[in-house]
């Protein structure tokens, strides 16, 4: 027999079934809600860059932050990654879900094309072959330069210590390496045993490699290591107006010649397109070309590309000789094979 109209007794009992039944259709509603809500990303943005440029990046995210707000209302959660630009690379590459990568070489982003998370076609999608804004290696000496360090033949001088990141894992390295070997070239008729012989005799001077420039940097300004500093142009500026750093007891040294360091910048496709953050990373990365992008790079002692920064902060940049990557070494792809791939030069050459 059916109770139609129950007993009060089985109304509580129905009524209990009931707000169950809602809490759990509730629940099965409520999940895909939230696992959407987790999941969705395009608001987010992670960049992972190379360490030295930190400091222009914590000027950057929030004028680029306001004005994204501006056009679309919405603020965005911009969060940076930064470490030695080769082992950036192999993160992206082991799994850290980057939506942009800003590096400092090309080939840094090349290796991302090969593992399949950057279309081939990067460099042809944004201005200046994807590079807003280059740099060059400059030294950072004691004050009162005290080991007489005026180019690059100063620095193979018995007793004369040098800090510079590892090749192998920074860019920073990297370019200093390479603008050696091609001053080495230049000044002995091209001689490739002579520019071969010189690094050596450079990375024997070198006390400690630390996997980064930054890190360079901290042994070299606070730990009081070594005589002379190879870097980027932008950091040796930065620790020179920076009392933390005992800028104020560091001169500049700028050699008669040096090496152009683009830094190459591209949206992670896989990624992008997986959180759907491809809009905001797209608008990121062209507003580094913009006239108020290109403003701040300056400020930052970056070389922009924008002709009324450049001639705005000329002051800051000063003259010499930049060779390229192609000129010198017949482009990345081969500098990084003979040089810096396992078993290259630079292997045959360092002892630490």
């Amino acid at each position: 027999m059916v109770d139609i109209f129950p007993s009060p007794k089985n109304q509580l009992a129905s009524r209990g079934w009931r707000r169950i039944c809602a809490l759990l259709a509730s629940a099965v509603l409520l999940a895909p809600a939230a696992g959407r809500a987790q999941n969705n990303k395009s608001n987010q943005l992670l960049n992972v860059s190379y360490d030295v440029a930190r400091d222009f990046y914590r000027e950057f995210n929030p004028a680029f932050a306001k004005t994204w707000q501006a056009q679309t209302g919405q603020e965005p959660t911009i969060n940076m990654s930064h470490g030695g630009s080769s082992a950036q690379v192999r993160a992206v590459l082991d799994g850290l879900e980057a939506d942009v990568v800003t590096m400092n070489q090309e080939t840094d982003i090349t290796a991302l094309v090969k593992g399949g998370l950057v279309a081939p076609s990067w460099r042809t999608r944004l201005p200046e072959h994807a590079a807003p804004y280059s740099s060059t290696i400059l030294f950072l000496v004691r004050k009162g330069n005290p080991k007489g360090i005026k180019d690059w033949n100063d620095l193979i001088k018995p007793g004369v210590g040098l800090i510079i990141p590892n090749p192998k894992t920074s860019g920073n390295g990297r370019y200093t390496y390479l603008a050696a070997w091609a001053y080495a070239l230049q000044t002995n008729g091209n001689n490739e045993k002579a520019a071969r012989d010189f690094v050596a005799k450079l990375f024997k001077n070198v006390p400690v490699l630390d996997t980064g420039g930054r890190a360079a940097t901290t042994t070299f300004a606070q730990r009081g290591v070594g005589d002379v500093l190879l870097t980027f142009e932008c950091e040796t500026s930065l620790i020179k107006a920076d009392p933390a750093l005992g800028g104020d007891k560091l001169d500049v040294v700028v050699p008669s010649r040096s090496i152009l360091a683009e830094a190459p910048v591209s949206v992670v496709d896989k990624n992008v397109d997986k959180h759907g953050s491809r809009a905001l990373a797209e608008a990121y990365l062209k507003y580094l070309f913009s006239d108020e992008g290109q403003e701040l790079a300056a400020q930052k002692y970056y070389r922009p590309r924008n002709a009324a920064a450049a001639a705005k902060y000329a002051s800051r940049f000063p003259a010499l000789t930049l060779f390229t990557i192609d000129e010198v070494f017949g482009g990345w792809d081969q500098a990084q094979k003979t040089h810096f791939d396992d078993g290259g030069v630079f292997d045959q050459i360092y002892q630490p």
